[in-house]
């Protein structure tokens, strides 16, 4: 226990378990964990809350500050990947929930004598609580920022554990403590990487959030086989900062759309909400059947008759769309469309199939992965794999 640990911060621990409850709460291994390593010993003395970005100092607002330690909700620990904020703040690392660390980790099942690879140390917290479950000669975590790396192995050391800190490219793994039972990712991605297959012992598990251009949601586990390959399925909820190399960083106006083009008009009775809505499940399988579609919400543009508009766009900016709302209770949506490709007629097509399928969750689809990284998306099967919906003109 670090000498931080006083009145306030046990009582703002035992508020935090008491608010988790029954079926979200850690197992007593964990909680045991929780205790040793206490989640506010990991937080900078600057964070920033909420949807907003609110900045809060540890010195200026000690209570707010712990209460945001203790909350059962992100903290985000740096913007803009550690540079100064020269205007727009968005977030680069983050302290996740502990409600989702506590859920990884029993998704994650690991047994005595288990050695894991931690890709994503970020504060180092989750590094702390495997490392006094398993023993920090068990434990390596990777951090691709070097501050961040720095920060957690110095948070890490201030409560008497030690396990391999490494500066270096998650995407790689790391092959000199391989082979590992099992490898945790605390970043999303839209590929696993080869190298996690490779490094992982037959039977071990890798879990990694989950992310499509569309959407950001979804947990998956797969188990290593013995020919090379990882095969699981997806477990719902979560969202996590997406890995540092699988990054697209597009804006409509910035890359996209250009004054010149002239789109195709066209109309759609799909409302844009269904697809982009608040329906995590049709957007997770959106995001699974499109690929290479994101989408973004501009509500009242300045644009006559035009209430909200829907933006498409493929990751390599090459083709848009967008769905335009005259008002409230409109039955019918104007669609433009510009491009090689239409994307709302892809976005139309997978939605008509999401439908035919039943409408399944996200843990009824599942991912092969092969060493080489190769993947297949599947439903229920590997033998039934999931549809590409990408069409032209």
């Amino acid at each position: 226990m670090t000498s931080t640990m006083g009145g306030v911060e046990r009582a703002a621990m035992r508020g935090l378990l008491g608010r988790l409850g029954e079926g979200v709460a850690p197992a007593p291994e964990w909680e045991e964990a929780f205790w040793a390593v206490p989640r506010h010993v990991f937080l900078p003395d600057t964070v920033w809350v909420g949807d907003d970005l609110v900045v809060c100092e540890r010195g200026a607002d000690p209570e707010g500050w712990l209460r945001a330690a203790y909350a059962d909700g992100p903290v985000v620990t740096q913007v803009n990947d550690g540079r100064e904020p020269g205007g727009e703040l968005w977030p680069s690392s983050s302290a996740s929930a502990p409600s989702i660390v506590f859920r990884m980790l029993a998704m994650l099942d690991v047994a005595d004598g288990d050695r894991v690879l931690e890709v994503g140390t970020g504060t180092g917290w989750n590094a702390g609580l495997l490392a006094h479950r398993l023993g920090s000669e068990r434990v390596t975590t990777i951090e691709v920022d070097s501050a961040l790396a720095l920060r957690a192995a110095i948070g890490l050391k201030g409560v008497g554990l030690a396990p391999r800190v490494v500066n270096g490219d998650g995407a790689a793994g790391y092959a000199a403590d391989a082979p590992y039972d099992r490898i945790a990712a605390t970043c999303s991605v839209r590929e696993v990487p080869g190298a996690w297959v490779e490094q992982t012992r037959p039977g071990g598990v890798i879990l990694v959030p989950w992310e499509s251009p569309w959407c950001c949601y979804g947990l998956l586990r797969l188990t290593v086989g013995t020919r090379g390959t990882a095969i699981g399925r997806f477990a719902p909820h979560s969202a996590f900062m997406l890995m540092r190399n699988q990054r697209t960083d597009l804006r409509i106006y910035r890359d996209v759309v250009r004054d010149a083009q002239v789109p195709d008009e066209s109309g759609t009775r799909l409302s844009p909400w269904t697809v982009a809505g608040k329906d995590w499940a049709a957007r997770f399988a959106l995001g699974l059947l499109l690929r290479d579609v994101w989408h973004a919400w501009h509500e009242g543009p300045d644009v006559d008759g035009v209430a909200s508009r829907l933006w498409l766009a493929t990751t390599d900016a090459t083709a848009w769309a967008a769905v335009d709302r005259a008002g409230e209770g409109a039955e019918r949506f104007t669609v433009w469309q510009h491009g090689p490709r239409r994307l709302w007629d892809e976005v139309e097509a997978a939605w008509r199939w999401w439908c035919a399928g039943g409408r399944p969750g996200p843990e009824r689809f599942g991912v092969t992965v092969a060493s080489d990284g190769r993947q297949s998306v599947w439903l229920d099967s590997p033998h039934r794999p999931v549809p590409v919906f990408r069409g032209g003109r």
